[in-house]
Formats: structure tokens, C-alpha cells, sequence
């Protein structure tokens, strides 16, 4: 558990960064993932797509929870920061919400994707070109909007630290379907896999 708290104070710290600073903060993300890869940290998404079976089901949702625990510390000391971060989280939480959990989801699927392909090239860590991926996913998934249900669970801490009022029910929906997209956008790969398998058979 410790660990996967360790991964969402991580992905926390990358988080403010990216609402102090979009620009800079995407790379800023960059850091934290390689620093959950290099130092073992349990991380929802570098773990999702790597399950061995239903039995990592458990221990997959604890890592999640473990993440999660680690945003709330962060986003408390957020709010010494001289930026508007807490205008930026509103915002993103805000268009969340507008997009509906169903298309939320959906989003949340190509950061599902994008993190398992760079986390299995880092994880391999036998030259600087493994570590690349890592570079160029994060930007890649910010850019293109696909939601990281740590990174959400973060922004969440600081959009709830700067409510007036929330919809929990609205807010409860979006999220579960950003970890069920998350979830299946890490294990796209082996789902192709799976299907390429299944039509060379067929073609014996």
C-alpha cells in the first residue's frame, strides 16, 4: 500500500504542476511516470495491463485506492500555491462533467492505451530509447484530452477543496468510468493480440 501511495503523491505533484502550467506541466507528468517506473512505485495504470488473472483484480483495486490516497495531501498543500490552481482544476472537472461519464469513458481509453505501451518499453530499461515512450505518451494523452484517473483523482481533491456545491452522484459516474476506461485502454493490446491469434488459427 505504501507504494501505491507513494505513486499518487507522485502523480499528484505532476498534476499541480500541469494546472499551475499546461505547457510545462506535460512534461512535468513525464517525471512523475518515470519516477513511478524507476523506483517501483505501484501505479493503477503500470499495473493494469499486466494482471495475470482474475485474482490481480484485488490487488489492483487496493493500488488504485492506495493512489487515490495519495492525492489529498497533495491538493491540500496546493492551496499555498501562488497560482490558480484551484480555477484550472474547476475547469477540467467542469468539462468532465459536461462530456457525461459515457464519453468520458471513452476518452479514458486512449490513456489507458498510451500508458501501458510506454510503461512496458520503460519497464524494459536496457537503453535510453525505452525510456522515450514514457516522453512522448504523456504529452500525447493531455493533448489529445484522454483522462488519468489518478491525475482526476487529484484534480478532484482540488475542485472539491474549491466547491461551492457538487454534484456527487455526477461526479461518482464520470470517475468509475474513467477507471473502467483506463482499465480497458491498458489491456487494448492484449485484446488485439487475442483477435491477431485467432485469425492466423483460422487460417491453418
Amino acid at each position: 500500500m505504501a507504494k501505491s501511495i507513494f505513486a499518487g503523491i507522485l502523480i499528484g505533484i505532476a498534476g499541480w504542476g500541469f494546472l499551475a502550467n499546461p505547457v510545462l506541466g506535460m512534461f512535468l507528468f513525464c517525471v512523475g511516470l518515470i519516477a513511478v517506473v524507476k523506483y517501483g512505485a505501484r501505479l493503477y495504470t503500470g499495473t493494469a495491463g499486466f494482471l495475470t488473472g482474475w485474482r490481480d483484480l484485488l490487488p489492483l483495486l487496493l493500488i488504485l485506492l492506495g493512489n487515490i490516497t495519495g492525492c489529498p495531501a497533495v491538493a491540500s498543500i496546493s492551496l499555498l500555491s501562488p497560482f490558480p490552481i484551484g480555477a484550472a482544476a474547476t475547469k477540467i472537472i467542469t468539462a468532465r462533467l459536461q462530456t457525461g461519464w459515457l464519453g468520458t469513458g471513452l476518452l479514458a481509453i486512449g490513456c489507458g492505451l498510451l500508458m501501458s505501451l510506454a510503461v512496458d518499453f520503460a519497464r524494459k530499461n536496457r537503453d535510453f530509447s525505452d525510456w522515450l515512450p514514457l516522453l512522448f505518451a504523456v504529452p500525447a494523452f493531455i493533448l489529445c484530452g484522454f483522462p488519468h484517473c489518478v491525475a482526476d483523482a487529484f484534480y478532484c481533491c482540488v475542485y472539491l477543496l474549491n466547491a461551492s456545491s457538487v454534484s456527487w452522484g455526477a461526479l461518482a459516474a464520470y470517475y468509475g468510468a474513467i477507471v473502467l476506461g483506463n482499465f480497458i485502454g491498458c489491456n487494448v493490446y492484449r485484446i488485439a493480440q487475442i483477435g491477431i491469434k485467432e485469425t492466423q488459427e483460422a487460417k491453418k
